[in-house]
């Protein structure tokens, strides 16, 4: 069974940035797929963003050009850089890995963004 912790989220004014973390219990990332999920108060679970065992990335629209993914296999570590952040970005985030190793969630982590 393989563990992901998220850790980094917190309160940060608009415009603010945060660095989320996301670990892994073994080296799963080294084969998987890892994702980042949103999901904000009576909304829907949202993707975000991916980055590919081997390195390629894909963001939503709407992080486009302000969030940056990357992942360091050495330390079984994801990392969600987010920068200018906005009210509407406040939400619980979930990290997730999906692929030939299983698919796994994390159990999020709060990111509030006041105005």
């Amino acid at each position: 069974q393989v563990q992901l912790v998220e850790s980094g989220g917190g309160l940060v004014q608009a415009g603010g940035s945060l660095r989320l973390s996301c670990a892994a219990s073994t080296n799963i990332f080294s084969i998987n797929t890892v994702h980042w999920y949103r999901q904000a108060p009576g909304k829907q679970r949202e993707w975000v963003v991916y980055i590919t065992s081997a390195g390629k990335t894909s963001y939503s629209n709407s992080v486009k050009g302000r969030f940056t993914i990357s992942k360091d296999d050495a330390k079984n570590t994801a990392y969600l850089q987010m920068n200018s952040l906005q009210p509407e970005d406040t939400a619980v985030y979930y990290c997730a890995t999906m692929g030939r190793g299983g698919d796994y969630w994390g159990q999020g982590t709060q990111v509030t963004v006041s105005s």
